[in-house]
């Protein structure tokens, strides 16, 4: 069975939002970084033995063949070692992906890629390489890594000969059962797999005898066969990926049909950047009045919003703006502890600024500026409001807000101006305005995001925004 680019973006976010969404990577994923697939990795060996692999088909028999005739894995195990500890090249799949808020990632590779790409983005790995490995957590961790057919830095234990795949299920009878579990409860992405390899293929049928009509959908891309000018083979391939499409069927996998396997990094980025319109940055600040606010006015609308925003299930993201932080902050914790089961960090993360250089190489200015960065790296939504404060006994525009607002520019952030509340976020909204046309979704709603100061509509109106984007 087959689905659309479209449909599938929507359900795999729709399982990344409510947190059952996996991945599940094969030497495709790595290729891109300069690593050797299970093919290539071989070619050698079967040289050695004086077959041509291009004209083999069974690998696993390949590589138990040149064990046969070697009697030790000594070779097998360095070349593991030599092509899967090079320097790697930069991967923006493996990047993409391991920056989403996924929790699930298994893989048959041997290399550290997809750890290695979630420390780069700040996310604390726990690698489940050996059966003890999976009785024992790491605290705090950010994402569990399952290296079912091992690691490079093991190679004596890494699966790949037939002998390795045959015992499986008694050598590695907790990953069997540990994959089982997740293919029953997650929506697995499989990206860069051949679907060829004996143990998934067995664990896909044991699940399938045990749920029968009841398989979870999971999804995988497919290249649609290209002409190559000879009508007789390029019906031949294009009748055989239909078959192999249907047979998936069986378990569950739906095929992505693409153009190219290019697509895959806009496709990674559509979804992250779709995941991401989930949080929602608000920017502020207030030290003095303006003309049509007062603090009670100020108050409720700052309150109000931050509940409103939580209440239609955003994370706010907030740096605890001078006079404006502490009611945003209680907006936001009063409907979490009344609706939302007291789940704060699911939809709340305070960023106060620091004060103090102390500890620091960078001056204080440097620091916030990369301290702003990170906060809204990940965000999509970006609200401005109010923005100014007192410098030298004058009431002076926010620069902070002018250079948040930069950033979020600058990184193709969703910007919602609320001019009518004056400061920063007016001259936000000007420059907006001079330039609509790279802010369509704005279209309909500048006007009165620039004149409209009762609380209560302007929230209406910014949730309404915020929650159309979302949809679309």
């Amino acid at each position: 069975m087959t689905i659309s680019i479209q449909t599938f973006i929507k359900k795999y976010i729709n399982a990344i939002s409510e947190g059952y969404a996996a991945v599940f990577a094969g030497a495709g994923l790595s290729k891109p970084s300069g690593y050797v697939n299970w093919k290539d990795l071989l070619r050698p060996f079967a040289a050695e033995i004086g077959l041509d692999l291009d004209k083999e088909h069974d690998l696993l028999s390949i590589a138990q063949y040149y064990y046969n005739q070697q009697g030790t894995r000594h070779e097998i195990n360095q070349r593991i070692i030599n092509e899967y500890t090079k320097e790697a090249t930069y991967n923006k799949n493996i990047d993409i992906l391991t920056r989403l808020p996924i929790s699930t990632y298994w893989t048959t590779n041997y290399d550290e890629l997809i750890e290695e790409g979630l420390k780069t983005n700040n996310r604390k790995p726990d690698i489940k390489i050996s059966q003890e490995s999976l009785a024992t957590n790491i605290y705090d961790r950010d994402a569990v890594v399952y290296k079912m057919h091992g690691d490079v830095r093991d190679p004596a234990k890494a699966v790949l000969i037939k002998d390795d795949y045959e015992t499986y299920s008694i050598t590695h009878s907790l990953f069997s059962t540990a994959l089982k579990g997740d293919l029953v409860s997650k929506t697995f992405l499989f990206i860069g797999f051949s679907f060829e390899d004996p143990n998934l293929n067995f664990i896909l049928g044991r699940i399938k005898a045990l749920l029968g009509k009841s398989m979870r959908t999971h999804y995988c891309f497919f290249e649609k066969v290209s002409n190559c000018g000879d009508k007789e083979e390029f019906a031949y391939n294009k009748a055989k990926q239909e078959l192999v499409i249907n047979d998936l069927s069986r378990y569950g996998i739906q095929a992505v049909m693409l153009e190219d396997y290019n697509q895959i990094t806009g496709i990674l980025k559509t979804i992250e950047e779709s995941c991401n319109l989930n949080n929602v940055f608000i920017s502020g600040s207030m030290s003095v009045m303006v003309d049509g606010w007062n603090n009670d006015k100020v108050t409720k609308f700052t309150h109000n919003l931050s509940k409103a925003i939580v209440k239609n299930n955003f994370r706010i993201i907030s740096g605890f703006g001078l006079g404006i932080g502490s009611t945003i902050i209680n907006g936001a914790l009063e409907e979490i502890t009344t609706n939302k089961y007291k789940h704060i960090n699911e939809h709340l993360l305070l960023r106060p600024f620091p004060q103090l250089v102390s500890g620091l190489d960078s001056s204080i200015k440097e620091h916030w500026t990369n301290y702003r960065i990170e906060m809204i790296k990940n965000c999509g939504i970006a609200i401005f409001i109010f923005g100014n404060k007192v410098v030298n006994n004058e009431v002076v525009i926010a620069d902070g807000m002018l250079e948040e607002f930069q950033i979020a520019k600058d990184r193709g952030k969703i910007i919602i101006p609320v001019g009518s509340t004056g400061g920063a976020a007016k001259n936000i909204y000007d420059e907006i305005k001079e330039n609509i046309d790279n802010y369509p979704y704005l279209n309909d709603y500048l006007e009165d995001l620039g004149i409209e100061s009762d609380p209560d509509k302007l929230i209406k109106l910014i949730t309404t925004i915020v929650c159309e984007l979302r949809i679309k």
